[in-house]
């Protein structure tokens, strides 16, 4: 097999958007593949290790380079597998320079980077939305995360770089931009006067008035700027669709996390954008049996679930990351990790089915990604009933729902 490297992604979006600068650093390079890891979890990376095997196995010619935020904290991990031709840190994947070398190992001080390049992607294999990094990195250390040492500290792309990114993309077609980071409500405060997000996300609607579409990537709650509260209520290109880092509704959860929010942060700022904004939508992430949850803290994590409204959960059972300070704690046994973070699983998907009924018999936009299916304004998923380009946008009477999913047909 000759041509462009085969990349793999694991993770989050911001993974996904490099891994499309790397399809154009890597263009070229013949018989390749490339794996993008993510260190959120030991499971993450027992994920990259079990599918770097099994391209060995498959392709037993093939060079295979392992990268992301996995190979930046252990790469001894990848170095040490025989299958694995090389390794490239998270600063170095970016780079034209990495793909040309026959170093076995370029993995730098992510600590010593202090900039966040802008990397114009022109395009987005396979997706109808399109992903802009804003920033890079984090300066917060929650005793849970490893990510930090994965990334760096946090560091913003300038507003002028971004916008010229998102004018670009417009004009190739793509009618929904996410803008992504590791911490994104931290932007700005590298860079000269410190503008917000919210100063950021209104110069740029500003200024490329065409864009239909912007959604924001994961937030933090206790970061959100009058600016961007401002544009909840009267921008109506900002989807009506936030994901909440909120991760526990225990207050000394919180605290052992080193969370700068309590319990009583994520509810306000829940009622205060849904006052702005009636038909917002909420996601967030939660961790369940986080190192000395008792059953009655977690009871408080699942009771945000209906206090904040939300809908679209990420759950994660707890994860021991070794060297982070949570790893050092008293640990749940997995078992009730598990069947906690079930629990909390199965309050999401009650959730999201109310709020899927009731959009029934309403009219939404739907930007169709793939086979005349979509997402709406609040990332409900929609199948069409008649057939629609990919990467268009339709407004649809929403008729039915059919398991996590609704159908729709196009509204006369």
């Amino acid at each position: 097999m000759t041509g462009d490297p085969n990349i793999v992604t694991f993770g989050c979006r911001l993974n996904a958007f490099e891994s499309e600068v790397i399809r154009d650093r890597a263009a070229g390079l013949d018989d390749t593949v490339i794996f993008n890891t993510c260190a959120v979890t030991k499971e993450a990376e027992r994920q990259a290790r079990q599918a770097i095997r099994k391209a060995r196995r498959e392709r037993p010619d093939a060079k295979i380079i392992v990268t992301g935020c996995a190979a930046q904290v252990n790469a001894d991990c990848f170095t040490s597998m025989p299958e694995v031709d090389r390794v490239i840190g998270n600063a170095e994947k970016l780079t034209e320079a990495a793909y040309r070398s026959d170093a076995p190992v370029l993995v730098g001080d992510i600590m010593a980077v202090r900039e966040t390049a802008g990397h114009l992607v022109e395009g987005f294999e396979g997706r109808a939305r399109a992903f802009v990094q804003v920033q890079q990195g984090c300066d917060h250390r929650c005793t849970f995360c490893i990510i930090p040492y994965g990334r760096g500290n946090s560091r913003s792309a300038p507003i002028g770089e971004i916008t010229s990114q998102v004018r670009t993309l417009v004009e190739n077609g793509y009618s929904e931009v996410v803008l992504t980071g590791v911490d994104i409500t931290s932007y700005g405060g590298d860079l000269p006067g410190q503008p917000s997000l919210g100063q950021m996300v209104r110069r740029l609607l500003a200024h490329v008035p065409e864009l239909p579409r912007l959604r924001l990537s994961s937030i933090d709650c206790i970061e959100i700027d009058d600016d961007l509260m401002r544009l909840i209520e009267t921008e109506p290109r900002l989807m009506p669709h936030f994901h909440l880092s909120l991760q526990a509704g225990d207050d000394l959860i919180l605290k052992r996390m080193k969370r700068r929010h309590g319990r009583v942060d994520a509810i306000a700022i829940c009622n205060s954008i849904r006052a702005r904004r009636p038909d917002v939508v909420f996601g967030a992430d939660l961790i369940a049996g986080f190192p000395t949850e008792t059953e009655a803290m977690f009871q408080r994590s699942l009771d945000l679930v209906e206090e904040c409204g939300l809908t679209w959960l990420h759950v994660f059972p707890y994860s021991a990351r070794p060297g982070t300070p949570a790893a050092r704690m008293p640990q749940v046994p997995g078992d009730i990790r598990r069947e906690r973070a079930a629990r909390l699983r199965r309050a999401g998907t009650a959730a999201a089915s109310r709020f899927l009924d009731s959009l029934v018999g309403a009219t939404a936009t739907v930007l169709v990604e793939r086979d005349s299916t979509g997402r709406t304004e609040h990332f409900a998923p929609v199948r069409s009933d008649g057939a629609l380009p990919d990467g268009s946008v339709a407004t649809l009477r929403i008729t039915g729902r059919e398991g996590d999913a609704l159908r729709g047909q196009l509204a006369a």
